[in-house]
C-alpha cells in the first residue's frame, strides 16, 4: 500500500504503525489513515524525542512567593477593588469581553457517564452545571446590554452530546447560535519504551485530549480569534465547568486584569491546608508561574511566613483572563507551550486490561503560558464566593461539599439583606437555598428585592 499518510508516518519514525496499517483490510486501514491524518505528526515526533526517547533533565530553578493582589483590607483596598469592578463593568458594556467555558471532561469520577457539565448540582432546582453557567452568561448579557460571546471548549469524547444538550434545552434562553463550540485537540498515546503510537483497537488509535493548554491551538484552528478581533473583543476570560460558584465574566477580576495591563491573569483563593491538592502561584526564576502541588518540595508546602500563614498559600482556581492579542500569538505558535509527560494505564489492542502504567500521554497546561506573558497579574478573591469545584464522588470537592457551599453563599447574601436564615449547631442552613444567577449575581443584587422581615422556613429557590 502506498499512501502519503503512511509515508508521513515512516518519515517521523512510526514505521511500526505504518506496517500495521498495510496489514489491515481496506476498510480498517482507511479508518486508521483518516485518524492519523487528523493528528500533528511533526509535533508527535518532537514530543516522543523530547519526552520519551531523549528526555532531558530540567533544573528546578529559584522559587519564591508570587506577588498577589490580595483581598482588600481597609479603605484603600476597597477603593482599589471598586475601581477594578467599575473597569470590568465598562469593558462588558463596551462589548470587549468573551468567555470560554472549559467543558471537555466527562463525569466519570462522579459515577456519571455524560459530559461533566450535564451533572445536576442545583441544591433545590437540581440544575446541571451547564444551566448554572448559562444562566450567569444570560444575566450578564441583560445587565450590561452586551452580546458576551460564550465559547465552549469540548473534547472528542463529549462534543456531540454537549452540542445536543445545548440545542435541546436552549439553556437559560441562550439561543444555540449564541454559543460557539470548538473541540480541543487530540494526541496519541505512545509506548513508553519505544515511542510507538498505540492503538486501542485494530482500527482505532489510542487518542486523548491534549490538555487545557490545547485551547490556544484549538481556537486558532477554529478560526475564531479573527472573528473576536473584528467584534472589538480584547479580553477573554476562561473558567472551568466544574465550579458553579464562579461568576462568568466577573467584573472585578476582569477589571483587575485590565488595570494591571496584563496579558494573562490568574484568579486565586487561599488554600485551606498545606496538603490541599492545588497548584500554587509562585515566582520561578523571577517570573510568575504556577507550580503543581506534586512539584512543590515538601519543605515549601509547609513553609510559613513571619505571621504564621502559609508562604505558598495562593491556590489556582484554573480561572484566567487573557489578552486576545496574546492568545493569538500563542495560537500561531509564536510562543509554544511546553508539553508534559503523563504515564497512564491505557487499554490497547496488545494489552486490553493493563494493571500498571503502559502508555505515555502528552498534555499542555494553560498555566504554562504565564511565563510567556510580558505582564501578568494574580488576583485573590474570597474562596467562599468563587470556588467550590466538583471533582470527586465524595469527600472534599464533591457534589455534597459544592452544594453546601452554594447554600452557604446564598444564606450569607440573604442575611446581609436582613433576612432570617435558621442555622443548625454546625452553622449550616437548616434548609437548602438556591439563588439563580438571573435573580442575583452577588449580594448587592438582592438589595430591595428581599422584604426586611423575610425568613427562610423551607427549601428556597429564588429566580426570575
Amino acid at each position: 500500500m502506498s499512501d502519503p499518510v503512511i509515508d508521513a508516518l515512516e518519515s517521523v519514525g512510526q514505521g511500526r504503525l505504518a506496517d500495521s496499517i498495510r496489514a489491515l483490510p481496506t476498510e480498517q486501514a482507511n479508518s486508521l489513515l483518516m485518524q492519523v491524518a487528523s493528528i500533528d505528526l511533526p509535533l508527535v515526533e518532537r514530543l516522543v524525542r523530547e519526552l520519551v526517547r531523549e528526555p532531558a533533565e530540567h533544573a528546578a530553578g529559584s522559587i519564591g512567593p508570587a506577588e498577589v493582589d490580595r483581598l482588600p483590607a481597609g479603605d484603600a483596598g476597597l477603593a482599589r477593588r471598586r475601581e477594578a469592578f467599575e473597569a470590568g463593568e465598562q469593558a462588558l458594556r463596551e462589548g470587549r469581553v468573551a468567555v470560554v467555558l472549559l467543558a471537555g471532561g466527562q463525569g466519570t469520577r462522579l459515577g456519571f457517564d455524560h459530559p461533566k457539565g450535564m451533572f445536576p448540582i442545583g441544591p433545590v432546582s437540581n440544575a446541571p452545571l451547564f444551566e448554572v453557567h448559562a444562566a450567569g452568561v444570560g444575566a450578564t448579557r441583560r445587565r450590561y446590554g452586551c452580546d458576551l460571546p460564550l465559547l465552549l471548549m469540548t473534547s472528542h469524547v463529549n462534543d456531540r452530546e454537549t452540542r445536543d444538550f445545548f440545542e435541546q434545552h436552549m439553556l437559560s434562553g441562550l439561543q444555540p447560535d449564541s454559543v460557539t463550540t470548538f473541540v480541543q485537540g487530540m494526541l496519541p498515546a505512545v509506548d513508553p519504551s519505544t515511542g510507538d503510537i498505540l492503538r486501542e483497537a485494530l482500527d482505532r488509535l489510542a487518542l486523548s485530549p491534549d490538555g487545557h493548554g490545547g485551547i490556544f491551538r484549538a481556537m486558532g484552528h477554529a478560526a475564531m480569534l479573527g472573528d473576536l478581533e473584528e467584534r472589538g473583543i480584547d479580553t477573554i476570560m476562561t473558567f472551568q465547568v466544574d465550579n458553579p460558584l464562579m461568576r462568568p465574566a466577573d467584573p472585578e477580576f476582569i477589571g483587575a486584569h485590565l488595570l494591571a495591563r496584563a496579558e494573562m491573569s490568574t484568579l486565586v483563593v487561599a488554600k485551606v491546608a498545606p496538603e490541599e491538592r492545588m497548584g500554587v502561584m509562585a515566582a520561578v526564576n523571577g517570573r510568575t508561574a504556577l507550580v503543581e502541588y506534586t512539584d512543590l518540595p515538601a519543605e515549601l508546602v509547609a513553609a510559613r511566613d513571619d505571621a504564621g500563614g502559609l508562604l505558598y498559600w495562593a491556590g489556582s482556581t484554573g480561572v484566567h483572563c487573557l489578552d486576545r492579542a496574546f492568545v493569538t500569538r500563542l495560537a500561531r505558535g509564536e510562543a509554544p507551550l511546553p508539553f508534559h509527560r503523563a504515564d497512564k494505564r491505557v487499554a490497547t489492542v496488545d494489552d486490553p486490561d493493563p494493571q500498571a502504567p503502559n502508555a505515555v500521554k502528552f498534555e499542555a497546561f494553560m498555566f504554562d503560558a504565564l511565563p510567556l506573558a510580558v505582564r501578568t497579574a494574580t488576583v485573590e478573591m474570597a474562596r467562599e464566593e468563587r470556588f467550590a469545584p466538583v471533582k470527586n464522588a465524595d469527600g472534599p470537592d464533591s457534589p455534597a461539599t459544592c452544594r453546601a457551599a452554594m447554600v452557604d453563599r446564598a444564606a450569607r447574601w440573604l442575611e446581609a439583606e436582613g433576612a432570617t436564615v435558621p442555622r443548625g449547631s454546625d452553622g449550616a442552613s437548616e434548609f437548602p437555598i438556591e439563588i439563580d444567577p438571573r435573580f442575583a449575581q452577588d449580594a448587592a443584587d438582592l438589595h430591595g428585592r428581599i422584604p426586611p422581615d423575610f425568613a427562610v422556613d423551607g427549601p428556597l429557590l429564588l429566580r426570575d
